[in-house]
């Protein structure tokens, strides 16, 4: 066509040119294929109708490959753990930007926190895509890879969601952060496993074929600008409980006093009060129980009452006070008084509810001084 060139570099100012084209480049584009570009020019010699012609031109390339991968955090961040919790999760994105197939190599960095305190990460694909780890997941086992993930063309096959999942230990206390960076690496697709990794051709220039370039950015410094990966970073927060308990007596009456001004003498009833709390910001407590090995010198007298209740704490002076109150007797129930223990005065037992954090429950009773 390089006639039709020259041809159309003699035409008169005047004359009429038509072009049609395919559209340029679009996001999702697919690597590969070949875009042309055709254009018709119509002329006339004189303005005379009768010599109308045209001569043609057009231009073929092919598209490029550009590779573009996000990670993305999905979970709300920090998520929220307890020392000794198994299989925490981080949920994420990870998309194929890029106009043609890949594979995704998967990895983690634990790039804050106390290694010793967390263990076990691994990946998981989200096959029902709601954040939370099923056992059909467990039952699929962990994951290294995205095998021949679709290119970017809005249809949404380009996402695929995955699980970070970890164990944290019993060691981890109220407070710790770990931090966990996810990173997806792009590979070529269409071999069996993982391909090799994706090397760009940026600074080269433009074959008849097709190049590759390079475009993601930086998610963070686990990875580089234009390096074929792409990270994000998730993170759990320790809320562990703060319990603390205080155990204090005080002298209910005597059999010389009463209940004025009593005396810790034998035959005196002595009320002890023991006062369970969970600390500001902590995780709830639960399951709390409290065992009490009665000492030799004192007796239990079945059926007077185990009150479970609530209590006030006096730390102002060398010693904290407890002074419990309220609450029901839960004698028979939910607290129990069992013959023998260490001492031979027998053990009290109570069973409380959850203490939120901030919140302070109790076990109180009485025993006499032998």
């Amino acid at each position: 066509m390089r006639q039709s060139k020259r041809l159309l570099g003699a035409v008169s100012a005047f004359a009429l040119i038509a072009m049609s084209s395919t559209p340029a480049l679009a996001v999702g584009t697919t690597a590969g294929d070949t875009i042309t570009n055709s254009v018709t020019v119509s002329y006339q010699v004189g303005n005379d109708p009768n010599t109308t012609q045209s001569v043609t031109d057009s231009d073929t390339f092919t598209v490029d490959r550009v590779i573009d991968v996000n990670v993305n955090l999905t979970s709300v961040s920090p998520v929220t753990v307890a020392p000794g919790q198994t299989q925490a999760v981080l949920a994420f994105d990870v998309t194929n930007l890029s106009n043609d197939v890949v594979d995704l190599d998967l990895s983690t960095v634990l790039t804050g926190g106390t290694a010793a305190n967390i263990e076990n990460i691994t990946i998981y694909a989200d096959l029902d895509g709601d954040g939370v780890l099923d056992q059909a997941e467990i039952d699929a086992g962990p994951i290294t890879f995205l095998d021949e993930v679709a290119a970017d063309d809005g249809a949404g096959s380009e996402t695929i969601k995955v699980l970070v999942v970890a164990d944290i230990t019993t060691d981890a206390v109220n407070s710790d952060t770990f931090d966990i960076v996810l990173i997806a690496d792009a590979h070529e697709a269409g071999a069996a496993g993982l391909g090799v990794e994706i090397n760009a051709n940026n600074g080269d220039a433009n074959t008849a074929g097709v190049d590759t370039v390079l475009a993601d950015g930086s998610g963070t410094a686990e990875e580089g600008v234009a390096g074929g990966d792409h990270s994000d970073l998730g993170s759990f927060s320790v809320s562990g409980a703060l319990v603390t308990v205080v155990k204090s007596s005080r002298i209910v009456s005597d059999p010389v006093n009463g209940t004025t001004n009593p005396k810790a003498i034998p035959g005196a009833v002595i009320e002890y009060c023991i006062a369970v709390t969970n600390g500001a910001g902590a995780a709830d407590a639960t399951a709390v129980s409290v065992n009490d090995d009665l000492p030799g010198d004192v007796t239990f007298t079945v059926g007077s009452g185990i009150f479970l209740g609530t209590a006030t704490v006096d730390s102002s002076g060398a010693t904290p006070v407890a002074t419990c109150s309220g609450g029901t007797d839960e004698e028979g129930g939910d607290a129990t008084f069992t013959a023998g223990g260490a001492n031979g005065a027998g053990v009290i037992n109570g069973t409380l509810a959850d203490i939120p954090a901030s919140t302070t429950s109790s076990v109180y009773f009485e025993v006499t001084i032998n």
